[in-house]
């Protein structure tokens, strides 16, 4: 078989095999995106950050009557400023940080992990 004969039969199955997916005119049910959120690259949980899985715990926590609503928007605006900060960061050096940047906003992260921890435990001793 020809080199030409080998493509041209490659570019008609590709063609074969595009042509029904191009034409289709919605996106299948299962693969659309609910309504409000944004997938992001880190899940299904909105935000498109990774602070996105934080604020959908702490939502829920809000609707379990474990958390306030008042002290969840509170740990979404630090989250949100630490996230924002990450990406200043981030854009003023090429996106490149360092190792000792890094560490600092890991450290960060932790804290404000572990306050959302201790806002949790009283109400994890009493049940």
């Amino acid at each position: 078989m020809s080199l030409k004969a080998i493509l041209r039969g490659t570019a008609v199955a590709s063609l074969l095999i595009a042509v029904p997916v191009l034409a289709q005119t919605a996106p299948p049910a299962d693969s659309a995106n609910k309504a409000g959120q944004c997938e992001g690259r880190h899940g299904r949980h909105g935000g498109g950050h990774p602070f996105g899985r934080m604020e959908h715990r702490l939502d829920k926590q809000v609707a379990e009557g474990r958390l306030t609503q008042a002290q969840a928007d509170g740990f979404k605006a630090e989250a949100k400023q630490l996230h924002e900060e990450m990406k200043a960061a981030r854009a003023s050096n090429n996106g490149q940080v360092d190792e000792a940047t890094r560490a600092q906003f890991k450290e960060r992260r932790k804290a404000l992990k572990e306050k959302i921890k201790a806002a949790l435990a009283p109400t994890q001793q009493g049940a």
